[in-house]
C-alpha cells in the first residue's frame, strides 16, 4: 500500500475510506483496492475517467447520498489503490478490479456510473455479472481511436511521448502542472470547473513511486477499451449513454455506440465536454436520482 505521506489532500463530506484486501491464492497480481463510501439506500458505483480517482466524483456524491449507498472506486493501481509491479492495466484486468468491489462487498442491484474508461468498464463489468447489476450509466464512454489526444495539440504531444519506445517511461514521469491543468481543461466546455486544488491532488497521486508506470500502461491499454466494445450488447441490464456536446468522441462515434445499444436511453449535455462529472454534477445526479 502506499506509504504514510501519501493520504488524499481533498475530503468529501460525509465519506468514509475503505481497502479491499488481495484475495487468497492470488498470487500478488492483485493490489489492495481503495474505495469511498457514502450515504443509504440501493448500492451504486462510481468509476472514474483516465488519470484520475475516486474525488473526481467530489461534487456528485454529495448529491446522490441520501438516495443511495455511494461506492467511488479507486481503480488497480491509480488513485490510492495499490501499484503492483509488472502488473496488467488493459481493459480486462481493470474489470476484475471493478468486479473485485461487486463480489467482495456482496453488493446486488448494483447502479454502475462510470465516466470515460470507468463507462468502458461499468458496460463490461455488468456484461460479466448480470446477476449483480441493475443498470449502467455510461457517461462518455472512452472506447475510440485517439482518446485525450483528441483535446489538444499539448494532449497529443505528451500522449505522443509517453507512449514512445526508449523515451516514453521518462516523459510518463515528468507531469509539470501547468501541463497536466491544460490537458484536463481540454476535456472541459466550461475551463473553470476544474478546481486547483484538484489538480494538486492528481498531482499528489502521479508522484507514488511506480504511478509513471500505471500511466503510461493505461495509456497503452486504449486499443483494449476500444475492443471492449464487442461486449456492449451482452449487457441485460438498462443502459443510459450520456455524452457532453463537447467530448472528444465525434458524432460518428456516438452514432455506433446508439446502433450498437439501440434500446439503451440516450442524452447529450449542451455544452458540456468529456468530464461532466467535474462541470455538470447536477446534470448526472437528476439523472441517477430519478431512477430511484
Amino acid at each position: 500500500m502506499p506509504s504514510q505521506e501519501a493520504r488524499p489532500t481533498i475530503h468529501i463530506p460525509g465519506t468514509t475510506s475503505h481497502t479491499i484486501a488481495p484475495r487468497a491464492g492470488s498470487g500478488g497480481r492483485e493490489g489492495t483496492l481503495r474505495y469511498l463510501k457514502a450515504g443509504t439506500g440501493a448500492p451504486l458505483v462510481l468509476l472514474h475517467t483516465v488519470r484520475t480517482q475516486a474525488e473526481h466524483f467530489r461534487s456528485l456524491i454529495p448529491l446522490i447520498s441520501d438516495r443511495y449507498t455511494v461506492y467511488a472506486l479507486d481503480l488497480p493501481g491509480m488513485g490510492y489503490s495499490e501499484i503492483v509491479p509488472g502488473a496488467s492495466y488493459d481493459e480486462p484486468a481493470m474489470r476484475a478490479g471493478v468486479e473485485r468491489l461487486l463480489t467482495e462487498l456482496d453488493l446486488h442491484d448494483v447502479t454502475l456510473v462510470g465516466e470515460s474508461m470507468g463507462a468502458v468498464l461499468a458496460l463490461t463489468a455488468a456484461a460479466d455479472l448480470p446477476q449483480r447489476v441493475r443498470r449502467v450509466v455510461a457517461v462518455n464512454t472512452y472506447d475510440f481511436h485517439g482518446g485525450i489526444a483528441r483535446s489538444s495539440l499539448l494532449a497529443r504531444v505528451v500522449v505522443s511521448g509517453v507512449l514512445a519506445p526508449g523515451v516514453g517511461p521518462v516523459i510518463a514521469g515528468v507531469e509539470p502542472k501547468p501541463a497536466l491543468r491544460k490537458i484536463l481543461q481540454g476535456g472541459l466546455g466550461d475551463k473553470a470547473a476544474l478546481h486547483e486544488d484538484y489538480v494538486d491532488e492528481l498531482l499528489q497521486v502521479g508522484s507514488r513511486p511506480g504511478y509513471p508506470t500505471v500511466a503510461r500502461a493505461v495509456y497503452q491499454a486504449l486499443p483494449s477499451l476500444i475492443a471492449a466494445r464487442s461486449r456492449y450488447p451482452e449487457v441485460k441490464a438498462p443502459i443510459h449513454l450520456v455524452y457532453g456536446e463537447k467530448d472528444w468522441s465525434r458524432p460518428s462515434d456516438r452514432r455506433a455506440n446508439k446502433e450498437l445499444l439501440p434500446a439503451a436511453d440516450f442524452t447529450q449535455v449542451r455544452g458540456a465536454g468529456h468530464f461532466i462529472a467535474l462541470e455538470r454534477p447536477d446534470v448526472l445526479a437528476d439523472l441517477v436520482n430519478a431512477l430511484t
